[in-house]
């Protein structure tokens, strides 16, 4: 079910129960609807999936952007849903703004489970600042679909079915996300939002620290592979190496996924879900 939520387009997912509900945040290109498989492994238990301020159905909602602006967004959400501490997931720049959401209000976020990403990435070879990168050649064509025009939803599905990284793991969960995704003739999320929020992924002094300030025990679960199914997000050993600043961390390594079907296939969303449910109260 979708409904508005504090400015937020929101899917619902599970059955109405007593249970805190759950809160999930998507990638930098993504929509609430990429919660989908996941959702399908929580036992009906509930969780919102909002689309981020300038994706999706919220697409219509200004600038700026920022895990900061995004992270306020979310705590009007979770205020207006009864301002309770949950259980929050959040899988690549979602996990980030996830992050910055349970440093500004630690209040709301019981538990965080991270889905490849929340930590710092490393900056590519020959850039010295974040302000060196190109944000859309990095994402590569999550960021290139975003300047096309689409003849109908066949034509946008056909993009998503030669994405390398759903080439064996199509279903009809990643069917609904893309066609959810479809704006008239153009994926709905804004390029613009897109490029700020990538360039905070890379560790500046405020988001550090706003890692250092957690104390909610936090899991973050690392996928092989990463955007196109080649290198990962986080190189082996990387993820163990901030618990420096967040000793707490939980480190949970995924096989044979990459940084989408960690999300969308059964073998990775299944994970997920467990790594969730773990922390439910008694």
């Amino acid at each position: 079910m979708e409904r508005a939520m504090s400015g937020l387009a929101t899917t619902s997912y599970g059955r109405t129960t007593d249970e805190r509900v759950m809160l999930a945040v998507h990638g930098i290109t993504a929509n609430g609807r990429s919660w989908g498989a996941v959702a399908a492994h929580l036992d009906e238990h509930p969780l919102l999936a909002p689309d981020l301020r300038g994706r999706g159905r919220s697409n219509r909602l200004p600038g700026p952007y920022g895990l900061r602006r995004h992270a306020d967004d979310l705590a009007d959400l979770l205020d207006d849903d009864g301002g309770e501490p949950r259980i929050v997931l959040g899988h690549s720049m979602g996990a980030f703004v996830v992050v910055m959401l349970a440093a500004q209000r630690p209040d709301l976020v019981d538990r965080l489970v991270l889905v490849d990403g929340g930590f710092p990435l490393a900056l590519p070879s020959g850039a010295e600042s974040a302000d060196d990168l190109d944000i859309a050649a990095l994402l590569g064509p999550a960021a290139r679909r975003l300047e096309m025009d689409f003849a109908d939803a066949d034509a946008y599905l056909g993009f998503w079915r030669q994405h390398p990284a759903f080439s064996r793991d199509w279903s009809d969960v990643v069917e609904d996300y893309a066609r959810y995704d479809l704006d008239g003739t153009r994926a709905s999320t804004v390029a613009a939002a897109t490029i700020e929020d990538g360039a905070e992924l890379y560790g500046p002094a405020w988001y550090v620290e706003a890692l250092r300030s957690l104390r909610m025990p936090v899991t973050v679960l690392r996928a092989p592979r990463g955007l196109t199914d080649a290198e990962p997000l986080y190189a082996p050993g990387a993820l163990e190496g901030f618990r420096a600043l967040v000793p707490q961390l939980e480190v949970v390594e995924i096989d044979d996924v990459n940084h989408y079907t960690i999300l969308f296939a059964d073998r990775g969303a299944s994970r997920v879900a467990a790594s969730a449910l773990a922390g439910r109260p008694a």
